[in-house]
């Protein structure tokens, strides 16, 4: 097995030499042939071990088989202790992946403050298995079948090439010692029933069947691979970036074959999960929106539209004091004595300064607000009525800010001044503010 780690390390991981290495280390076989392997092999590394505190005098036995390794080979190492269960209560997660999110945290934490490069886990052949299977009983898209990633960024995995049964071998004909997990003969979880229920049933009706399931993978990558250049190639047909949103035209949209792929494709990632209301937005009617933590995606009349969750208070009220030349919240202004010069620039207007009573106040639009639009003559109209007439989405109705001088509206910003405060042949104190 030497020998074949050495030339997979060379062919697919030859930027490893010379590098700072961190090598997840639990004190279990798979660890424990992989610290050996690489020792084997000549190169520097660290060992960062876990102390995740689930087994009682258990977990602590591993942690000090991993340190004694470590000091008796004069091998660097790191150790950290988590509280699991009481994180995974915290934030109301299963016990497995509190102790990945701890556990994957700490890694980069390491990589970060200590200068490593790499953080090599253990995984093998058969735990690809295993994760397969797993999605597949769950049920998955695509991605949960083309296995666990060789790379990840900074994270490696060097021995997805080999099985369980040569890690196994090797580490009896070298008398690696390592340490037994007892929660790996537990069946209450998942993979264990998996591992030791199902997955030698398959080696059985083919022996062969490892190399069966890895060519399979091998073909399911390079399906995701053309699904991904396609939705690449059909997002560039489809989707228009303004600013911080994407807007997704709908008649487009719906002349796709199977529009409805192509959707979890490019929003998969901005954190839905209710996948048949978005799939209801392209025939619901405009203003129906669906939400995830972070984004919202909203049925505009011919467009679904994109964009990140607003992170101001729609009740939040700013004020502008007299004599104040600036505002940087919560959009910029610039307010300055100037002499009135006609225009038709939506983003400056001319008041009379002497008709305003300070301080002034930018908030967003209320229901039922009325002002009365510059040029109509003091006819009133509903602001909601301007925005009908500007024909404006309701995402861009909620990034409209309103001026107000002692609750009477000086200016629907960027839109329509209020004819109340309008210059005058009499006007002493022309005041001209900007939205920059």
């Amino acid at each position: 097995m030497i020998e074949k780690f050495k030339i997979h390390i060379s062919n697919n991981f030859p930027f490893l030499k010379g590098k700072k290495l961190l090598l997840a280390t639990s004190g279990g076989l798979d660890s424990m042939i992989m610290a050996h392997l690489f020792q084997a092999l000549d190169y520097e590394f660290a060992l960062a071990h876990c102390n995740f505190q689930l087994r009682g005098m258990e977990s602590f036995g591993d942690q000090k088989f991993v340190q004694d390794f470590a000091d008796t080979n004069k091998i660097p190492i790191f150790i950290t202790q988590f509280d699991t269960q009481a994180f995974a209560n915290d934030y109301k997660l299963s016990t497995q992946v509190a102790a990945r999110e701890l556990r994957y945290n700490w890694f980069y934490e390491l990589l970060e403050t200590e200068n490593y490069d790499y953080i090599l886990t253990a995984h093998h052949s058969d735990d690809n298995i295993e994760t397969f299977l797993i999605h597949l009983v769950r049920g998955s898209g695509l991605d949960g079948f083309t296995g666990i990633p060789a790379q990840n960024d900074s994270v490696i995995r060097p021995l997805l090439a080999f099985s369980r049964d040569e890690i196994s071998n090797y580490a009896s004909a070298n008398a690696v010692l390592w340490r037994e997990d007892s929660s790996n003969a537990s069946d209450k979880y998942l993979r264990n029933k998996i591992r030791h229920d199902l997955v030698p049933i398959l080696k059985e009706l083919n022996p062969n069947f490892l190399t069966s399931f890895q060519n399979t993978q091998k073909y399911l990558k390079e399906a995701q691979a053309m699904v991904e250049d396609a939705t690449i190639m059909i997002y560039q047909q489809v989707a228009t970036e303004i600013e911080n949103e994407i807007h997704f035209d709908i008649k487009k949209l719906t002349k796709l074959p199977n529009y409805k792929s192509y959707l979890y494709q490019w929003l998969k990632e901005f954190g839905f999960s209710a996948w048949y209301d978005i799939y209801d937005l392209v025939t619901s009617q405009s203003g129906k929106q669906v939400f995830s933590g972070e984004f919202r995606l909203l049925k505009d009349r011919h467009f679904l539209i994109l964009s990140p969750m607003n992170e101001i208070d729609a009740t939040e009220e700013y004020f502008i004091d007299e004599n104040q030349k600036e505002v940087n919240l919560p959009i910029k202004l610039s307010i300055c004595n100037k002499d009135y010069n006609p225009n038709t620039d939506n983003s400056i207007i001319f008041v009379d300064g002497d008709k305003l009573k300070y301080p002034l106040v930018l908030k967003r639009f209320e229901k039922g607000a009325v002002f009365q639009p510059f040029g109509m003559n003091g006819k009133s109209k509903k602001v909601n009525k301007l925005f009908k007439d500007e024909k404006l989405s309701l995402l861009q109705k909620e990034n409209i800010w309103i001026l107000y001088s002692d609750n009477e509206i000086v200016w629907v910003v960027g839109i329509r001044q209020d004819e109340r405060f309008k210059i005058e042949n009499t006007t002493i104190n022309s005041l001209q503010i900007a939205l920059l």
